[in-house]
């Protein structure tokens, strides 16, 4: 078990990439702190991972709210002692073409899905300084890479995402802190299974691997970086996208 004595905190971890992330990170030894804004989904989870074994609490956490995140991590912290690692999965979709997109629905994923990471990112640096160890791991997208049509918000978040891995890594790397981004692609997920079984279809065929990916695909993914295996990777952004983009 290649966490074990690790804290991990795993935001939006009630479902999809978010609840495979904290399943993983609990098999390979880690405390796991999840958080989401669901608290019996939450509950939930954290039961599943003790029953296996593991060590887990819930969090509520609404991450579009400052205070909600400094609260909650603070609580994380008094329980722990410390967190390890972060994993900013945290995400929303408001699709929309451009020209009829709300500045409401631009706002709130820009929110959830970039600011949450910078204000998450924020609160448990001091933690990780003090003992010289961390691993920041943001659940970026392909989409943030190559944008999407009617996601121009969720693939600027994303996009923004990635600098942001980009620039936090270079500011604590002198400090044993890594951070790095896992850009998953088409991953069945909640989110994605409300797309028409023609949009399926047509992204399955951009696929080599020929499969949509799975949760645990991006978990696994997700354990290799917080561990000592990755020690020398930082600032990288990992794709897990069955080479629908390559380069």
């Amino acid at each position: 078990m290649k966490l074990e004595g690790r804290v991990a905190l795993v935001t939006g971890a009630s479902q999809g990439i978010g609840h495979a992330c904290a399943l993983a990170l609990a098999r390979e030894g880690a405390c796991v702190a999840v958080a989401a804004r669901n608290q019996p989904k939450l509950d939930e989870l954290a039961a599943e991972i003790i029953a296996s074994g593991g060590k887990a609490a819930a969090f509520v956490i609404d991450v579009g709210d400052e205070e909600q995140v400094k609260a909650g991590i603070k609580a994380v912290l008094g329980q722990f002692g410390k967190i390890d690692i972060l994993v900013n999965n945290a995400g929303i979709t408001r699709d929309q073409l451009v020209m009829r997109m709300k500045r409401a629905d631009w706002d709130s994923v820009l929110s959830t899905n970039l600011t949450s990471a910078y204000l998450c990112i924020q609160s448990v640096i001091p933690s990780m300084l003090k003992q010289r160890w961390g691993r920041i791991i943001n659940i970026a997208s392909i989409f943030g890479q190559m944008g999407q049509a009617g996601q121009t918000n969720y693939s600027a978040s994303k996009a923004g995402l990635i600098g942001l891995t980009m620039a936090i890594a270079r500011e604590v790397a002198s400090r044993g802190i890594t951070c790095n981004a896992v850009a998953p692609g088409f991953i069945e997920t909640n989110m994605t299974a409300a797309l028409s079984a023609e949009f399926k279809e047509n992204a399955v065929k951009m696929i080599p691997l020929g499969r949509v990916g799975k949760s645990e695909d991006v978990a696994s993914a997700v354990c290799f970086l917080a561990s000592e295996d990755a020690s020398y990777i930082t600032g990288h952004v990992l794709n897990v996208n069955g080479g629908m983009l390559m380069g």
